[in-house]
């Protein structure tokens, strides 16, 4: 059966599971509303169901506009693609591009059929992108042809100069750098040799794979992974963290609850979709809700960000402290309507209390929220309510999300009275599979079930969580995690550098470079 999505979660609850147990830095969280038992395809067709010509995104840069009922058809369309392609349930997809249409279609079209959807950092370079195909054996790859000063059709040729030899792009690549990729799948109209186009792919499907859609959607459970991200550690290379549909469905549906999204809300998304806060808070949050998602830009841009708030009377807007400052120091902000705006999330760095206050009075956004978690949590373990303090929501990252359990510990991983400070640790439906093929790693960040963050935090007694540093040496630049050991390990390859060490500085816009 459906679940409701109109539920709505009170994180005022003076339930004594929303507090601290016995003095201590410990806190069971609610346990309803109850979990639901959806994948992410399942999610999509719910809203398909309910709001058919209901306009479910929109895309301001391509002219895309999209109701659910189309969106849930062409996701089918492009799954019966995959198939006659050659990809089966289990295989690997990766995306590589910013925010567009086809990475939206990607996600949900994977998702039916049982693949699982690697997510690839549009700013990752020859590298970076070689290790992570590797890692996790991508079987496809769908790319843009570049964003930024990133040339992805270049580097992709680069890795793989086998391309220039495949004369037919329905056989599988054979590239000695990159074994376990067999299509590339551009997102652009002109020929690239060696790469089958995008919006070519429906020609190709066969209908014999239309009634297997549904058999191999059926097969699909909450439990299984359905997609990888990867996250930098301090040592080492990136980590893929693999989430199952349980994870990131339920993340989503919290997270629209305390929001109190509903089919009557348009929710701009300036944040990249390849990152949890685009794909899960944003995407999946209004797909759980049947609000309109609505993407301003391939990238962030302050004014094409306000001027699709204002052309589409978005109700939400999502963002980084850096965006939401870029926005209010726009020359022409007092010109952009943005009386129809309400709440939101801001998270990835902490915010300053004067901005804070602008985005709420300036930008009505009085119901803006504050999250923190991170990728191996789905993300989210905590987020202030609609109608806390202004304190609060500068202060603290509020209280523990329904179904989770969290405990803030010291060194020797004994739970700390309330008020100290310590490492924090998440348990519950939230808590990742693993990293891909890691299990070393794995075993390393997740003790008994329980994530050690590795940030450092204190619980309050009304139950409310403040980030007070981190126990890993780790930079956050304008909401982007920065790990000076990649940074230093990636100069160590130039010849003439002996030494280097990596270490942040407060800064005023960024928070810290």
């Amino acid at each position: 059966m459906f679940s409701n999505p109109f539920q709505t979660i009170s994180m005022h609850n003076t339930h004594k599971s929303w507090l601290p147990v016995d003095g201590q830095s410990y806190i069971k969280g609610k346990t309803d509303p109850p979990l639901i038992h959806l994948t992410v395809g399942g999610l999509l067709q719910q809203a398909a169901v309910r709001y058919p010509k209901q306009l479910a995104c929109v895309f301001s840069a391509e002219g895309v506009r999209w109701n659910w009922s189309d969106f849930y058809q062409k996701t089918l369309d492009l799954a019966e693609s995959f198939l006659t392609l050659g990809l089966r349930p289990g295989d690997r997809v990766g995306i590589w591009a910013p925010n567009r249409s086809e990475w939206l279609l990607t996600l949900f079209a994977t998702s039916q059929i049982g693949l699982i959807l690697v997510n690839i950092n549009p700013a990752y370079r020859l590298s970076e992108l070689e290790y992570a195909l590797n890692k996790v054996e991508v079987k496809a790859l769908v790319l843009a042809d570049k964003f930024k000063s990133s040339d992805y059709l270049e580097m992709v040729q680069t890795l793989a100069p086998e391309l220039e030899r495949v004369d037919n792009p329905l056989q599988p690549l054979n590239a000695s750098r990159l074994p376990h990729l067999a299509w590339l799948i551009q997102m652009s109209t002109h020929k690239v040799k060696g790469m089958l186009r995008f919006h070519e792919l429906t020609d190709l499907r066969s209908t014999i794979w239309r009634s297997a859609i549904a058999e191999l959607a059926a097969k699909c459970k909450p439990q299984d992974a359905v997609n990888i991200q990867f996250t930098s550690g301090t040592t080492g290379q990136p980590k893929g963290a693999t989430l199952s549909h349980f994870n990131i469905v339920n993340n989503a549906c919290s997270t629209a609850q305390v929001m109190a999204l509903t089919s009557k809300d348009k929710l701009c998304i300036p944040v990249p979709m390849y990152h949890c806060f685009g794909m899960v808070l944003g995407v999946l949050a209004c797909v759980y809700s049947g609000a309109c998602m609505v993407f301003p830009s391939e990238g962030f841009e302050a004014t094409s960000t306000l001027s699709a708030v204002a052309q589409e009377q978005c109700t939400a807007l999502h963002g980084v402290p850096t965006m939401f400052i870029a926005e209010l120091e726009h020359p022409e902000f007092e010109k952009f309507q943005l009386s129809s705006l309400r709440t939101g999330i801001m998270a990835g760095a902490p915010c300053p209390i004067e901005v804070m206050k602008q985005v709420m009075e300036k930008m009505n956004m009085r119901e803006v929220t504050i999250a923190y978690g991170m990728t191996e949590t789905s993300p989210v373990s905590f987020q202030t309510a609609i109608d806390d303090p202004i304190e609060q929501r500068v202060a603290s990252v509020g209280r523990v999300f329904p179904h989770l359990e969290v405990k803030v510990v010291d060194v020797e991983g004994n739970v700390v009275p309330v008020g100290e400070k310590g490492e924090l640790c998440t348990k519950g439906y939230a808590v990742m599979l693993g990293y891909w093929n890691d299990a070393t790693r794995t075993a390393e960040a997740v003790v008994d079930g329980w994530m050690h963050t590795g940030d450092l935090a204190v619980i309050d007694e009304q139950g409310y969580c403040s980030i007070v540093g981190r126990v890993k040496d780790m930079i956050i630049r304008g909401g982007e995690n920065v790990y000076p050991r990649e940074v230093e390990e990636f100069y160590f390859r130039h010849p003439k550098i002996a030494q280097a060490q990596v270490f942040g500085i407060p800064d005023k816009k960024f928070g810290e470079e």
